[in-house]
């Protein structure tokens, strides 16, 4: 029970400020110039100094599990193209392959995951190692998808353009600055530091109110099959298939809670905020979230609930 009501209480007030969005939008609070202005600042700003910071806290040095960094290296990269195949295999509407893959796989990793092993282990245990092997490739990989999916794109697609929207993407510009600052010898200056968290507290509560704002339930009901799909893999599948794979390899305690949040939390806001960026329409991006969001209370719990009856965490 103080699982779940953990669960609930990291979640549900995610999916309480996408209401809020919704609701102040139908009051004309929100008009649609606010969620473009959001998306942007968001995408160009407030995201790229939140993974700055979230990057500059791993201490590279003396924290390093090689073994446990390349696991989740491995299974971010293995399960990010077997659905990238399989989504351009069965996915009748084609325009949707770069939100759908991307909603299945990215994970709200970085906002979750400290905050979960803390709460059952008081410290952030492997938090930060499964943020370095995950979430730089989540985003590499997002851009790349994005950028080759793009339903508005004209004309054959050249690699050197890829290359060029992977290297000036705001977003991976943070990460690498921010695993530049983790092996400085020396901290931030505190007025800088601070500076920067604040910017950074800004990202969830804008991309969750443009969410809100922006979503359309009767767009939203015409693409149900492939949220629902996304949504499964997203929270259930993943974590069934590489969990086990983990035991097995004798990760155990918040080394598997951290890989439980990589693999099975809801869909990160930010991915809606990538996808419209990128030139793609987001309702998929928007449904996903909304709906791994209620969901993931539920099946986070269950997941610890079958690993502590297991014995594999404490």
């Amino acid at each position: 029970m103080e699982n779940l009501v953990f669960s609930i209480n990291a979640t549900l007030p995610v999916f309480l400020v996408m209401a809020i969005g919704w609701g102040l939008r139908r009051l004309g609070f929100l008009p649609p110039a606010f969620c473009t202005a959001a998306d942007k600042l968001v995408f160009k700003v407030t995201l790229p100094v939140m993974l700055l910071c979230d990057m500059a806290s791993v201490d590279l040095v003396h924290d390093f599990d090689g073994k446990y960094v390349a696991f989740c290296f491995g299974v971010t990269i293995l399960s990010i193209l077997v659905i990238w195949a399989l989504a351009h295999r069965f996915l009748r509407d084609k325009s949707l392959v770069g939100e759908f893959v991307q909603a299945c796989y990215r994970s709200s990793a970085a906002i979750l995951g400290v905050a979960f092993i803390q709460n059952i282990y008081g410290n952030a245990g492997s938090a930060p190692l499964m943020i370095l092997g995950s979430v730089p490739l989540f985003n590499i990989f997002a851009v790349t998808i994005l950028t080759v999916e793009n339903p508005t794109r004209q004309g054959t697609l050249r690699p050197g353009a890829v290359l060029k929207g992977v290297v000036t993407n705001p977003i991976l510009i943070g990460i690498a600055a921010g695993a530049v600052l983790s092996l400085l010898p020396f901290e931030l200056p505190t007025l800088v530091s601070k500076t920067f968290d604040s910017l950074a507290s800004l990202t969830s509560p804008l991309a969750l109110l443009s969410i809100g704002a922006s979503f359309e339930g009767a767009r939203a009901v015409r693409k149900i099959v492939p949220t629902l799909l996304a949504s499964v893999c997203k929270v259930g599948i993943l974590c069934a298939v590489f969990l086990p794979l983990a035991v097995r390899l004798g990760f155990r305690d918040e080394q598997l809670i951290a890989l439980l949040i990589m693999l099975g939390s809801p869909t990160t806001p930010t991915s809606y905020i990538m996808a419209k960026n990128m030139g793609h329409e987001g309702v998929l991006s928007a449904s996903v979230t909304v709906v791994t969001t209620l969901l993931s209370a539920l099946t986070l719990t269950l997941w610890i609930f079958l690993l502590r009856s297991g014995g594999y965490i404490a």
